[in-house]
């Protein structure tokens, strides 16, 4: 029985999707691709070594490529604050006198509700204040 070599680069393929799909570790779903690449060297008549090398560095390239990108996404850090956490931390004007039971400030071009972090400060109109946090619609400001 003679089997040409790209149908052993798809079994090993098929062999290497197996755990890809049990354990849901894409490094196998990788190395996966580069097998299959190896057969496609090995259809188009490639050698043992040009088939071995496509293999490694497809491989390597898309776990060097792709896993760094996938680890990111898993832990839930895009790297850019958004909505209210790309607020904290930034500069207001006082529209409206700022103390602990209210205020009015303009916060990124918006007027917000607004109360001091400590409820015995107050903060004019006209001053700057800094965002410490969002409290529902209410910016907490020192």
């Amino acid at each position: 029985m003679d089997i040409d070599a790209w149908v052993w680069w798809l079994i090993g393929a098929v062999g290497l999707g197996i755990p890809l799909v049990l354990t849901a570790m894409p490094e196998f779903g990788m190395f996966a691709v580069g097998a299959v690449a190896a057969a496609v060297v090995a259809a188009l008549g490639g050698g043992v070594v040009a088939q071995v090398l496509v293999f490694v560095v497809v491989s390597v390239a898309l776990i060097a490529v792709v896993r760094p990108i996938s680890a990111r996404h898993r832990s839930g850090q895009s790297g850019h604050a958004s909505g209210i956490d790309a607020l904290k931390g930034r500069q207001a004007v006082v529209l409206e006198r700022v103390d602990g039971s209210g205020g009015r400030i303009k916060l990124a071009g918006e007027v917000w509700s607004a109360r001091s972090f400590d409820g015995d400060q107050s903060f004019e109109p006209g001053r700057q204040v800094d965002v410490v946090d969002i409290d529902g619609a209410t910016a907490v400001v020192m």
